[in-house]
């Protein structure tokens, strides 16, 4: 094994922690944007992603995603199931400073996180027992061989010279896609769009969107998997987009609506972060801040398209994090510079021409096909058989009471 340096170990296991974070910050962001009537059934999706996806992470989820190469750069083998062996190394990371298990932790965090963005597309109606099948298949079918395309060495997209550096397509474009076609699959919420379906409460997603906030640096900053200069222009990076992506969104809403917004805050926030996420250690903090509004602009555009378009993602998965991680991954291929880190590559913008837009869109087209198009036959699957939407009556009566027999907010007093 090569030399551990303590330093960037300790680095590495603070954000994995930090990602893990994100997570219930994820389900208090989603828990104020649903009626009160769903609160806590968002929240125990969320919480049933953490544990089905860490088990079967150790058991066949890191392999697949990052074991030896079993042909074409698509998937992994099963030779580190259940994490056998994993002390001897992992493929491709020769030069890597860390434990092999603080990599695995690491990198468990996002698959967790992924799953359970998908909770916001299609909340208020979806079938816990159905939503946990899904899980299983869409990360052994979608999510692994995303993560090994991108993030493995022996990844067809990495081999390529394609950048990600905290997964524009592995996380956001993969959770946004996946989240429009199980949305295409279980339909619209019952009444939506003619009944408003405002949230419960705006403070709850404040609160929610200030951890995920903090849970971020860990997740972009922590990809450098050091604690050297590249995760510290990731960490600054990720502040720059989040501002610049909040006073985006919030002004295109003062400009069409006469209004800014605490929701529109938040969301802008949340889409700034999206869109830096693949380009965090690889440009400048000029760029971080273009990309951060661009994504802002963007994004909140892209949410309004659904009410023309008539398909109900939720609470925008789709709008934000697959649309923010298009922007991102695009920009990318403008902006990148190998002054800022020499294991990246020059965009457009840095003398690098042509070469790196067009990997970037390559990754973002065959991400987006894959994500959808593998979790449209898995949510149809699942739809057909187990079922992914509860019935009219629980979704009327509110999926708190109806599939999990609690309530959020007691009347008594």
């Amino acid at each position: 094994m090569p030399h551990i340096n303590a330093g960037d170990t300790a680095w590495v296991l603070v954000s994995a922690a930090l990602v893990l974070f994100m997570t219930p910050g994820l389900a208090l962001f989603y828990g104020g944007m649903v009626r009160s009537k769903n609160v806590l059934a968002i929240m125990v999706q969320i919480a049933m992603c953490i544990g089905v996806v860490s088990i079967l992470w150790v058991l066949v989820g890191f392999a697949l995603s990052f074991g030896h190469d079993a042909g074409g750069g698509i998937i992994g083998d099963l030779r580190l199931s259940g994490l056998s062996h994993i002390n001897a190394g992992i493929p491709g990371f020769k030069g890597l400073h860390i434990p092999p298990l603080a990599f695995v932790t690491f990198q468990m965090m996002f698959a967790v996180i992924t799953a359970a963005l998908i909770t916001g597309g299609t909340a208020d109606r979806l079938k816990f027992q159905g939503f946990a099948l899904f899980v299983v298949i869409w990360l052994l079918m979608v999510y692994a061989p995303l993560a090994h395309w991108a993030f493995s060495p022996g990844g067809w997209l990495a081999h390529r010279g394609v950048l990600d550096f905290a997964g524009g397509t592995v996380v956001e474009i993969n959770s946004g896609f996946s989240t429009l076609a199980v949305v295409a699959v279980i339909g619209r919420r019952s009444g939506w769009p003619k009944s408003p379906m405002l949230p419960h409460s705006i403070p709850l997603t404040f609160v929610g969107v200030g951890i995920l906030w903090f849970g971020w640096f860990g997740f972009n900053a922590g990809s450098a998997l050091s604690a050297g200069h590249v995760a510290a222009i990731a960490l600054l990076n990720t502040q720059l987009a989040a501002c610049a992506g909040l006073l985006g969104w919030i002004l295109v809403e003062r400009f069409t609506e006469g209004t800014y917004t605490t929701l529109g805050a938040s969301s802008g926030a949340v889409a700034g972060m999206v869109s830096i996420t693949p380009c965090a250690g690889f440009v400048g903090v000029m760029p971080a801040i273009v990309i951060g509004l661009a994504a802002g602009v963007a994004c909140v555009l892209a949410v309004r398209v659904k009410f023309r378009w008539k398909y109900d993602d939720s609470l925008d998965v789709f709008g934000v994090h697959g649309i923010g991680g298009v922007v991102g991954m695009v920009l990318l291929g403008l902006f990148a510079a190998k002054s800022v880190n020499a294991a990246g590559a020059n965009g457009l913008f840095s003398g690098g021409g042509f070469h790196l837009l067009g990997l970037q869109l390559l990754a973002t087209l065959a991400s987006a096909a894959w994500a959808f198009g593998i979790s449209w036959l898995i949510a149809q699957a699942v739809h057909r058989t187990v079922g992914m939407r509860v019935a009219p009556a629980a979704e009327f009566e509110g999926l708190d009471t109806a599939e999990h027999a609690e309530r959020a907010y007691s009347t008594e007093t």
